[in-house]
């Protein structure tokens, strides 16, 4: 059964009408599980305006930045041909070679970590294996064809899904076993979750319009009873449970079982609260500066990548021909540096 996406998938939470305590205040376990379910609708809200706010942060963004940091990166990928070709003259001495596989893992990282393009290749090929990596490999080996593809927004723009990708791929192994022990506990929410077939019933006891002699009370009972059972095909147990919540305290619920929506609902605020979290501090974040101080910080950035893009492309140009290139590596080595 595929279950409802309750962050995605739900109705807005302004459409969906609360009482207030004053008018139902029930016993214990109802007050709580309403308390829950207002508490739960307050939170997608406003990950909802979150959302909003980001995307039009980063369509901004993007706007401004990404024709210059895609420069840079075409710039940087046209590196590794003349850099890979030299390592093949037998020009320069070990030492050289050294220095320029140095350049091409550098500049695979920077690809990689900052533009969050897919250099894997190249690592693989030259940089130097940690013990770790390895014993991951020889770990992961057996389940290599089992593992599951990374899921990637295709709303996000090129560089931000590469990035994705990139992250994804360098997960360690404390953080997939993390990973697969918040997988099991959602999906034993989940499991919880999904028996809208329980609630569906006991809604349709309470509220089915044969139940009702007087015209004007069975009509208003039909229209409820219409969205009782679109939320039960839709398997959309955050509405039943918020129709429950609309029900008088006189409702036959139990309220063992009431503590039990009600601790399914608490596990959906504790995924909310997640998923706010890291939509302001995640790596595809956009809640920090705003206003003034944000368009400085573009600026800023749009004029380091129009003079790095220069910079490289007068490298390019450079390392065509093996003296050239010797140049570039007595400048790197007299500044300290490994990497372009």
């Amino acid at each position: 059964m595929n279950l409802h996406n309750p962050t995605t998938d739900l109705p807005a939470a302004n459409s969906l009408p609360t009482l207030a305590p004053a008018e139902a205040p029930g016993t214990p376990a109802q007050q709580a599980f309403r308390a829950a379910v207002a508490q739960v609708e307050g939170l997608r809200q406003r990950l909802q305006e979150l959302k909003v706010e980001q995307a039009e942060a980063r369509r901004r963004y993007w706007q401004q930045v990404g024709p210059a940091a895609e420069a840079v990166v075409k710039v940087r990928q046209r590196l590794f041909v003349p850099l890979e070709d030299a390592l093949l003259l037998g020009f320069f001495s070990r030492a050289e070679e050294h220095q320029i596989t140095a350049v091409i893992v550098g500049n695979a990282r920077s690809l990689q970590d900052r533009f969050g393009e897919d250099a894997a290749d190249i690592l693989r090929k030259y940089a130097p294996r940690r013990r770790v990596d390895l014993e991951d490999d020889e770990e992961t080996a057996p389940a290599v064809e089992a593992t599951p593809q990374p899921d990637i927004d295709p709303t996000l723009p090129p560089h931000e899904q590469a990035a994705q990708a990139a992250r994804a791929r360098r997960k360690t192994k404390t953080q997939k076993a993390q990973e697969a022990a918040e997988k099991a506990a959602r999906d034993e929410q989940q499991s919880l979750l999904s028996n809208t077939k329980t609630l569906y019933r006991q809604l349709a006891r309470t509220h089915h319009p044969d139940l009702e002699r007087d015209p004007a009370a069975q009509q208003q009972k039909t229209q409820l009873m219409q969205r009782i059972t679109e939320a039960y095909e839709a398997n959309d147990l955050y509405t039943l449970l918020q129709l429950l919540s609309e029900s008088a305290p006189t409702s036959a619920t139990d309220d063992t079982v009431l503590a039990r929506y009600t601790q399914a609902l608490h596990q959906q605020q504790t995924e909310l609260k997640q998923q706010l979290n890291a939509l302001k501090y995640g790596d595809n974040g956009f809640s920090g500066s705003t206003g003034k101080k944000r368009e400085q910080e573009i600026r800023h950035l749009k004029r380091h990548l129009r003079a790095e893009a220069e910079y490289l492309e007068h490298i390019f140009h450079l390392i065509q021909e093996p003296t050239g290139l010797r140049e570039v590596l007595k400048e790197l080595a007299a500044e300290g540096h490994e990497s372009i």
